[in-house]
């Protein structure tokens, strides 16, 4: 009996697929390309039942199939398109045959380009607001449950669980973000994570082309970068290209045996990080760290594949392209294999030139974390590429400075000290530094819950140089009472229907809730306006009796930043700062507009960081 030739349409991301029999195409990634794109080779990833049995075939004069890759797993096909300069946007057929007979067409979409998205990456002048987007505000309760996804609650008062927040709530709040100040949003990661438990947070993709549909649509992304943009606001997403959820469908069903390391099977990471930077390092341990996987729940991808490779860069250029993003914050960036990574960086950065990335280095030792920053030849010979790092050791050494008892050895010398090894980084202007993050106990709760102490950090990350960051409600003084991430990530007052306690509005705030909101809103409004600050030099004092003071400064300005962490007011000597001082006589305080002189002396108030503007 001859089979019913069928014939099915198919829509995916804008993709047509038509197929004369039962068998089918179920995914093509990238779903688009863009003509005019110096990534000019696009690599097709083709995935259906038994389908490398087909032949593809392109006929258009401006586009090539140049190379059709098949795998030992019978569903993948890899076609190279070469995209030519002449081509313009159109839908290229792709047609399938199977025994010299027609099977199958698929319509590729090549799209225009659209030239009016600024293409510039955050930097010094920027302050980011980092959101976990579960926790901060829901904007649509239509989509807190989504039928055939995993994990099937949201339950507000379940820690590891979906609480609702998406990117409607995000965006609703757009007017409340940049009126604090802030002209940067790092979203911890949006893709779908359609895992049994603990999705909310977004480190384990299972679709590297899809928002997950309890944040929205990729449409509900774009469309949320698009007035972010307008309002001022640069856009940075988190991405992770060391790992994918084990519930992702190419973990599933992978192309090739090589595509996750150790072959599909759980093989734990040693963590050992600093084995890239070990010259006594051996083999095993360098592979052991490289290849094993996060957690047993994220299995590790194998970058040294090529077809891997291409699939993960071509994947960046495709987010990039489509939403007009300003940057992207790595996540576990040593993890993957650095050759890799360089060349990650190199086709992002030859594609976007103004665009920004930040990798995530975990160590507080900076002769680690600079190992990885552009422009620095490693004594082993690696040379990064990535332009940007989280500047973990200074925010340790914020804390400690804050909270220890000064000494010879502790207390302010601590980032006194820490500041001095900047000579170890090629960039320390395009440092991302931050007092806390999603992964740490807030920055309150590091500081015993002591507000002066909270307000004297974000003047100094504020302040310092590099391109500060700060945690969503810490403008409200959120802390974690307990540790775990469940509390770190706890909702944002207000972001609910029914929340009696709205940090948005300021309903139900304490007086130093409110007083705390007010003082950031000045702080960075301050500061979004004050170039010197963006990209001014530095000079610091070493400091003595519990007070700190540094100087950002041009041709043209000065800026004095002094803080006394002592429990009374002092009245401070200013001779040692004459180099600094110079001619200027007097200075105007940025939060009162109190004016002091500056001729001997300066009264400071205990527990207190000052940042004051220089006049003659």
């Amino acid at each position: 009996m001859k089979k019913q030739i069928i014939c099915l349409l198919i829509t995916f991301f804008g993709c047509q697929f038509t197929f004369l029999n039962a068998q089918r195409i179920e995914r093509v990634e990238p779903p688009n390309w863009w003509v005019g794109m110096k990534h000019n080779t696009v690599q097709v990833l083709v995935y259906g039942e038994d389908i490398n049995q087909w032949e593809p075939s392109v006929e258009n004069p401006d586009i090539q199939l140049k190379k059709t890759t098949r795998v030992n797993n019978p569903n993948y096909m890899f076609l190279d398109l070469f995209i030519s300069e002449k081509a313009d946007a159109t839908t290229v057929n792709i047609d399938f045959y199977k025994e010299k007979k027609k099977v199958g067409s698929h319509q590729y979409p090549l799209l225009e380009r659209d030239m009016t998205i600024p293409r510039k990456g955050f930097d010094s002048s920027d302050v980011m607001y980092l959101i976990t987007p579960d926790r901060f505000a829901n904007g649509d309760p239509s989509n807190d449950v989504i039928p055939g996804m995993k994990e099937k609650v949201v339950n507000r008062q379940d820690e590891q669980g979906r609480h609702g927040g998406d990117i409607k709530g995000i965006k609703d709040r757009l007017d409340y973000i940049h009126d604090l100040g802030f002209t940067a949003i790092w979203l911890n990661p949006i893709l779908e994570n359609d895992m049994y438990r603990t999705s909310y947070h977004g480190y384990a993709a299972t679709d590297f082309y899809k928002v997950d549909q309890r944040f929205g649509t990729n449409e509900d992304y774009v469309q949320f970068c698009q007035e972010a943009q307008k309002k001022g606001i640069k856009i940075i997403m988190d991405m992770i290209l060391n790992h994918n959820g084990s519930e992702h469908w190419f973990v599933k069903d992978p192309p090739t045996k090589d595509w996750i390391n150790h072959n599909n099977s759980y093989v734990q990471t040693s963590h050992r990080r600093t084995t890239h930077q070990d010259p006594y390092a051996s083999e095993y341990d360098k592979k052991a760290f490289v290849d094993g996987w996060f957690v047993k729940t994220m299995p590790d991808l194998n970058q040294k594949q090529p077809l891997m490779a291409n699939y993960l860069i071509q994947n960046t250029l495709w987010w990039i392209e489509y939403t007009g993003i300003a940057g992207i914050r790595m996540d576990t960036y040593p993890y993957p294999d650095k050759e890799f990574m360089t060349q990650w960086n190199d086709a992002i950065l030859a594609e976007y030139p103004a665009f920004n990335i930040v990798g995530e280095e975990w160590s507080l030792n900076p002769a680690v974390v600079s190992f990885w920053q552009a422009g620095k030849t490693n004594t082993n010979g690696y040379r990064s590429s990535l332009p940007s790092v989280m500047d973990f050791p200074l925010q340790d050494a914020l804390i400690s400075a804050l909270v220890e008892e000064e000494n010879w050895n502790s207390g302010w010398i601590k980032v006194y000290e820490m500041l001095g090894n900047d000579h170890l980084y090629p960039d320390p202007q395009n440092l991302v530094i931050f007092p806390d993050n999603h992964d740490m106990d807030r920055v309150l709760t590091q500081l015993k819950g002591d507000i002066d102490l909270l307000k004297m950090a974000m003047i100094y990350f504020s302040t310092m140089r590099g391109v500060p960051q700060f945690y969503y409600g810490t403008e409200i003084g959120m802390k974690n009472d307990q540790p775990g991430h469940g509390q770190i990530r706890a909702d944002f007052p207000g972001g609910w229907s029914g929340d009696t306690v709205n940090g948005f509005s300021g309903k139900g705030l304490s007086p130093i809730e409110k007083d705390m909101k007010s003082f950031t809103s000045k702080l960075l409004n301050w500061r979004k306006k004050n170039t010197l600050i963006h990209s001014g030099k530095l000079i610091q004092f070493a400091p003595e009796n519990g007070i700190y003071t540094y100087f950002r400064y041009n041709e043209e300005e000065t800026i004095m930043v002094i803080f006394n962490k002592n429990k009374e007011a002092i009245k401070h000597d200013l001779s040692k700062y004459k180099e600094m001082i110079g001619t200027n006589s007097q200075a105007t305080e940025i939060f009162q507009g109190k004016k002091y002189s500056l001729s001997d002396s300066l009264m400071l108030n205990a527990r207190n960081g000052m940042i004051l503007v220089l006049e003659k």
